[in-house]
Protein backbone atom coordinates (compact mmCIF):
# COMPACT_ATOMS: atom_id res chain seq x y z
CA UNK A 1 0.00 0.00 0.00
CA UNK A 2 1.52 3.14 -0.98
CA UNK A 3 2.27 5.93 1.56
CA UNK A 4 -0.56 8.80 -0.33
CA UNK A 5 -3.62 6.75 1.34
CA UNK A 6 -6.23 3.44 0.50
CA UNK A 7 -6.02 5.18 -3.46
CA UNK A 8 -5.99 2.47 -6.14
CA UNK A 9 -2.64 2.38 -8.01
CA UNK A 10 -5.57 2.20 -11.18
CA UNK A 11 -6.74 5.54 -10.02
CA UNK A 12 -3.30 7.00 -9.32
CA UNK A 13 -2.87 6.71 -12.80
CA UNK A 14 -6.07 7.68 -14.35
CA UNK A 15 -5.49 11.05 -12.13
CA UNK A 16 -2.01 11.58 -13.77
CA UNK A 17 -3.40 10.96 -17.34
CA UNK A 18 -6.75 12.14 -17.87
CA UNK A 19 -6.40 15.26 -15.16
CA UNK A 20 -2.34 16.07 -16.02
CA UNK A 21 -2.15 16.96 -12.47
CA UNK A 22 1.58 17.55 -11.19
CA UNK A 23 2.77 14.88 -9.43
CA UNK A 24 3.84 17.37 -6.67
CA UNK A 25 0.08 18.30 -6.39
CA UNK A 26 -1.27 14.68 -6.26
CA UNK A 27 0.81 13.39 -3.68
CA UNK A 28 -0.61 16.21 -1.54
CA UNK A 29 -4.09 15.11 -2.38
CA UNK A 30 -4.42 11.94 -0.31
CA UNK A 31 -7.43 11.45 1.74
CA UNK A 32 -7.81 10.67 5.77
CA UNK A 33 -7.27 7.11 5.87
CA UNK A 34 -9.52 4.73 7.98
CA UNK A 35 -8.49 1.32 6.56
CA UNK A 36 -11.53 -0.29 8.83
CA UNK A 37 -14.16 1.97 7.19
CA UNK A 38 -13.18 2.19 3.74
CA UNK A 39 -15.49 1.18 1.08
CA UNK A 40 -15.29 -0.57 -2.01
CA UNK A 41 -16.52 1.29 -4.66
CA UNK A 42 -12.92 1.80 -6.15
CA UNK A 43 -12.09 1.58 -10.16
CA UNK A 44 -9.77 -1.40 -9.52
CA UNK A 45 -12.04 -3.71 -11.65
CA UNK A 46 -11.84 -1.31 -14.50
CA UNK A 47 -10.32 -3.11 -17.47
CA UNK A 48 -8.64 0.05 -19.38
CA UNK A 49 -7.96 1.93 -16.20
CA UNK A 50 -5.23 3.54 -17.92
CA UNK A 51 -7.19 5.23 -20.45
CA UNK A 52 -9.16 8.03 -20.66
CA UNK A 53 -12.22 6.27 -21.69
CA UNK A 54 -12.06 4.68 -18.28
CA UNK A 55 -13.61 7.41 -16.11
CA UNK A 56 -17.30 7.80 -16.47
CA UNK A 57 -18.43 10.39 -19.52
CA UNK A 58 -19.67 13.84 -17.21
CA UNK A 59 -23.34 14.52 -19.01
CA UNK A 60 -24.24 17.83 -18.46
CA UNK A 61 -28.03 18.86 -17.48
CA UNK A 62 -29.99 21.98 -16.16
CA UNK A 63 -32.08 21.50 -13.23
CA UNK A 64 -33.83 23.76 -10.93
CA UNK A 65 -33.77 22.30 -7.00
CA UNK A 66 -35.85 23.57 -4.16
CA UNK A 67 -33.64 23.29 -1.36
CA UNK A 68 -35.56 23.40 2.34
CA UNK A 69 -34.00 25.12 5.28
CA UNK A 70 -31.46 21.81 6.37
CA UNK A 71 -29.43 22.70 9.37
CA UNK A 72 -25.83 21.36 9.46
CA UNK A 73 -22.32 21.89 10.94
CA UNK A 74 -19.79 23.59 9.15
CA UNK A 75 -16.13 22.26 9.51
CA UNK A 76 -15.01 25.11 11.54
CA UNK A 77 -17.58 23.51 13.44
CA UNK A 78 -20.71 26.12 13.49
CA UNK A 79 -23.92 25.59 12.78
CA UNK A 80 -25.10 26.79 9.38
CA UNK A 81 -28.21 26.42 7.15
CA UNK A 82 -27.57 24.96 3.81
CA UNK A 83 -29.82 27.51 1.93
CA UNK A 84 -27.89 30.70 3.45
CA UNK A 85 -24.33 28.93 2.68
CA UNK A 86 -25.77 28.52 -1.01
CA UNK A 87 -27.26 32.24 -1.13
CA UNK A 88 -23.78 34.27 0.14
CA UNK A 89 -23.67 35.69 -3.07
CA UNK A 90 -20.76 33.78 -4.69
CA UNK A 91 -21.07 31.43 -7.52
CA UNK A 92 -21.23 27.97 -5.81
CA UNK A 93 -19.47 24.47 -6.94
CA UNK A 94 -20.96 21.63 -5.03
CA UNK A 95 -20.17 17.99 -4.35
CA UNK A 96 -21.13 15.33 -1.78
CA UNK A 97 -18.01 13.12 -0.22
CA UNK A 98 -17.04 11.18 2.79
CA UNK A 99 -13.81 11.23 4.46
CA UNK A 100 -13.33 7.33 4.36
CA UNK A 101 -14.35 6.93 0.72
CA UNK A 102 -11.47 5.03 -1.83
CA UNK A 103 -12.90 5.52 -5.03
CA UNK A 104 -14.84 8.27 -5.89
CA UNK A 105 -13.95 10.80 -3.15
CA UNK A 106 -10.67 11.07 -3.82
CA UNK A 107 -10.85 12.01 -7.20
CA UNK A 108 -13.66 14.13 -6.51
CA UNK A 109 -11.61 16.30 -4.26
CA UNK A 110 -8.56 16.48 -6.21
CA UNK A 111 -10.46 17.79 -8.85
CA UNK A 112 -12.06 20.84 -6.32
CA UNK A 113 -8.21 21.09 -5.34
CA UNK A 114 -7.57 21.64 -9.18
CA UNK A 115 -10.22 23.93 -9.62
CA UNK A 116 -9.22 25.88 -6.24
CA UNK A 117 -5.70 26.12 -7.91
CA UNK A 118 -6.77 27.42 -11.49
CA UNK A 119 -9.30 29.73 -10.10
CA UNK A 120 -6.07 31.91 -8.74
CA UNK A 121 -7.10 35.29 -7.82
CA UNK A 122 -10.50 34.30 -8.40
CA UNK A 123 -10.82 31.32 -5.87
CA UNK A 124 -12.15 33.89 -3.07
CA UNK A 125 -15.39 34.74 -5.10
CA UNK A 126 -16.43 31.25 -5.50
CA UNK A 127 -17.65 28.95 -2.76
CA UNK A 128 -16.75 25.35 -2.78
CA UNK A 129 -19.10 23.14 -0.84
CA UNK A 130 -18.63 19.50 -0.22
CA UNK A 131 -21.39 17.59 1.79
CA UNK A 132 -20.51 14.34 3.78
CA UNK A 133 -22.50 11.24 2.87
CA UNK A 134 -21.50 9.60 6.23
CA UNK A 135 -22.60 12.30 8.56
CA UNK A 136 -21.84 9.56 11.33
CA UNK A 137 -18.45 9.38 11.13
CA UNK A 138 -17.41 12.95 9.54
CA UNK A 139 -17.28 14.88 12.13
CA UNK A 140 -15.67 18.62 11.90
CA UNK A 141 -12.70 17.29 12.94
CA UNK A 142 -12.48 15.26 10.62
CA UNK A 143 -13.57 17.09 7.77
CA UNK A 144 -10.90 19.70 8.56
CA UNK A 145 -7.81 16.79 8.30
CA UNK A 146 -9.82 16.21 5.28
CA UNK A 147 -9.72 19.43 3.68
CA UNK A 148 -6.25 19.77 4.86
CA UNK A 149 -5.04 16.95 2.77
CA UNK A 150 -6.72 18.76 -0.68
CA UNK A 151 -4.89 21.82 0.79
CA UNK A 152 -8.75 23.61 0.77
CA UNK A 153 -8.43 27.35 0.99
CA UNK A 154 -11.34 28.91 3.10
CA UNK A 155 -14.05 29.15 0.21
CA UNK A 156 -13.45 25.47 0.08
CA UNK A 157 -15.86 24.38 2.98
CA UNK A 158 -16.74 20.58 3.94
CA UNK A 159 -20.73 20.12 6.42
CA UNK A 160 -22.02 17.26 8.20
CA UNK A 161 -24.59 17.27 10.26
CA UNK A 162 -26.95 14.42 11.24
CA UNK A 163 -28.19 11.63 9.51
CA UNK A 164 -31.62 13.15 8.74
CA UNK A 165 -29.74 16.15 7.66
CA UNK A 166 -27.24 14.83 5.28
CA UNK A 167 -30.19 13.02 3.87
CA UNK A 168 -32.27 15.66 3.22
CA UNK A 169 -29.65 17.54 1.58
CA UNK A 170 -28.87 14.41 -0.66
CA UNK A 171 -32.41 14.22 -1.70
CA UNK A 172 -32.86 17.74 -1.87
CA UNK A 173 -29.88 17.23 -4.96
CA UNK A 174 -31.66 14.22 -6.23
CA UNK A 175 -28.39 12.04 -5.09
CA UNK A 176 -29.81 10.35 -2.39
CA UNK A 177 -29.15 6.28 -2.99
CA UNK A 178 -29.46 5.28 1.00
CA UNK A 179 -25.85 4.02 0.67
CA UNK A 180 -22.78 5.80 1.04
CA UNK A 181 -21.30 3.14 -1.16
CA UNK A 182 -23.26 3.18 -3.67
CA UNK A 183 -23.06 7.00 -4.26
CA UNK A 184 -22.18 8.13 -7.66
CA UNK A 185 -19.82 11.27 -9.22
CA UNK A 186 -22.10 13.91 -8.84
CA UNK A 187 -21.37 17.79 -9.46
CA UNK A 188 -23.56 20.86 -9.54
CA UNK A 189 -22.96 24.82 -10.25
CA UNK A 190 -25.04 27.65 -9.90
CA UNK A 191 -23.75 30.74 -10.72
CA UNK A 192 -26.09 32.87 -8.68
CA UNK A 193 -29.46 32.64 -6.10
CA UNK A 194 -32.43 32.40 -8.38
CA UNK A 195 -30.66 30.73 -11.14
CA UNK A 196 -30.64 26.72 -12.07
CA UNK A 197 -28.30 24.59 -11.05
CA UNK A 198 -25.80 22.91 -13.78
CA UNK A 199 -25.64 19.24 -13.38
CA UNK A 200 -22.77 17.02 -14.47
CA UNK A 201 -23.42 13.31 -13.63
CA UNK A 202 -20.03 11.70 -14.04
CA UNK A 203 -16.47 13.20 -13.21
CA UNK A 204 -16.12 16.60 -14.72
CA UNK A 205 -12.63 17.84 -14.60
CA UNK A 206 -11.37 21.10 -13.50
CA UNK A 207 -11.78 22.46 -17.07
CA UNK A 208 -14.78 21.75 -17.58
CA UNK A 209 -16.02 23.51 -14.21
CA UNK A 210 -13.77 26.44 -14.42
CA UNK A 211 -15.13 26.96 -18.05
CA UNK A 212 -18.88 26.66 -16.83
CA UNK A 213 -17.88 29.56 -14.00
CA UNK A 214 -16.58 31.76 -16.94
CA UNK A 215 -19.93 31.25 -18.69
CA UNK A 216 -18.44 28.99 -21.77
CA UNK A 217 -20.39 26.17 -20.47
CA UNK A 218 -22.26 24.75 -23.55
CA UNK A 219 -26.20 24.19 -22.48
CA UNK A 220 -27.03 20.21 -23.47
CA UNK A 221 -30.43 20.02 -22.38
CA UNK A 222 -33.19 22.68 -21.44
CA UNK A 223 -33.89 23.45 -17.99
CA UNK A 224 -35.57 20.81 -16.24
CA UNK A 225 -39.12 21.82 -14.14
CA UNK A 226 -38.45 21.93 -10.17
CA UNK A 227 -37.62 18.95 -8.63
CA UNK A 228 -39.33 18.54 -4.92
Amino acid sequence: MSGRGNIPVSLRAMLISVLAAPLTLWAAAAPVSDPGAADQHEFAAAPAAHSPDALPLATRSLVNYLVPAIRLVRDDGKDVTLIDELNDGRPVVLNFIYTSCSGICPLASHIFSQLQYQLGAERDHVHLVSISVDPEQDTPARLRAYAQQYSAGPSWQHYTGSADASSAAQRAFDVYTGDKMGHTPVTLVRMAPGQPWVRFDGFATADMLLKELHGQGQVMAAASPTRP
